[in-house]
This record gives structure tokens, C-alpha cells and sequence, in this order.
């Protein structure tokens, strides 16, 4: 396996593009619980370039009937992430001030549940966002009420 890079700008660049509307290659799941994750991944894999095949576990989109609960579930999406040593994208949990545009932010109740999945796509002056379920672009970040909130960093992909 090698290491590649993840770009950011493609991942930015995607998420500009379709934050207020929906990619028709991919299922929307706004009635089926929401579609924040599902626009996450697509934003990652624009600028991944790489998915991982490995059922059940991996990361993956084929159709709405044959994917990888961590394409659009907020917890699988965090659980791959920063548990994958496979091919695909890998993140770490970084604070605030380490986030980059291009990584994601999971908001959460009090109680350790997380429930949505932002887009980064600024960090100066502040944290702005795009997603999905509620559609935003270029929302700050300090306009969502939340208790929790955790930052997932984008650290790199990895390939055949």
C-alpha cells in the first residue's frame, strides 16, 4: 500500500458545489434519517479518490442498497476513520484549532451521541461549514447549538 494525499481543494471545491443541491449519483437520504454523513463522504471522496471494498467494515458506495453503513451513519463514519490501517481515507480527532478546510466536524448531545456531520470549507476567521439534511454553505459553525462537538482531521489516503 502507498500513501497518497488528500486534497482538500477537490473535497472544498465539491462541497461548494453541491451543498445546496443533491449529486444524482448518489442516494439521497434525507428521509431516511438524514443525509449529512452521505454528503461528508461524497465531499472525503472527492477528495480521496480511493474507497474501501471491505464489506461490512469499509467504506464504500455503490448504490443506496449496497454500501457501507459508514458512508452515511454518523458513527460509522467516525468508527472507520480513525480505525482504518486499510486502504481509504484516515483521520484523527483534533482539537478546534487544528482543523483544516476539507475535514469534518461531528456535533453531539451531551450524552456522547453524535448526530450530524458537517463539511469543513473555512477556517478563517472562523469555521464555516456545508452540509446536508439541513442544507447550509458558509454557515459558522457557532451558529448550530450543540454540547459536543468533535473534529475529525483528514490525515491522508491510502492505495494500491
Amino acid at each position: 500500500m502507498r500513501s497518497l494525499p488528500y486534497d482538500r481543494d477537490a473535497a472544498v471545491a465539491y462541497a461548494r458545489r453541491w451543498a445546496l443541491g443533491r449529486n444524482p449519483a448518489y442516494y439521497d437520504f434525507q428521509n431516511l434519517g438524514g443525509d449529512c454523513t452521505n454528503f461528508a463522504s461524497q465531499c472525503i471522496y472527492a477528495g480521496a479518490g480511493v474507497m474501501n471494498y471491505t464489506p461490512v467494515t469499509g467504506w464504500f458506495y455503490r448504490s443506496a442498497s449496497d454500501r457501507t453503513a459508514s458512508w452515511a451513519g454518523v458513527r460509522y463514519l467516525y468508527e472507520f476513520l480513525v480505525n482504518n490501517r486499510s486502504v481509504g481515507p484516515y483521520a484523527r480527532v483534533v482539537s478546534r484549532e487544528e482543523a483544516e478546510p476539507g475535514d469534518i466536524v461531528q456535533l453531539g448531545r451531551s450524552d456522547g451521541t453524535f448526530y450530524h456531520t458537517p463539511v469543513i470549507i473555512a477556517v478563517e476567521p472562523e469555521i464555516l461549514i456545508a452540509a446536508h439534511t439541513y442544507d447550509a454553505l458558509d454557515r459558522p459553525l457557532s451558529s448550530y447549538t450543540y454540547a459536543a462537538a468533535r473534529f475529525l482531521h483528514i490525515e491522508g489516503v491510502r492505495g494500491w
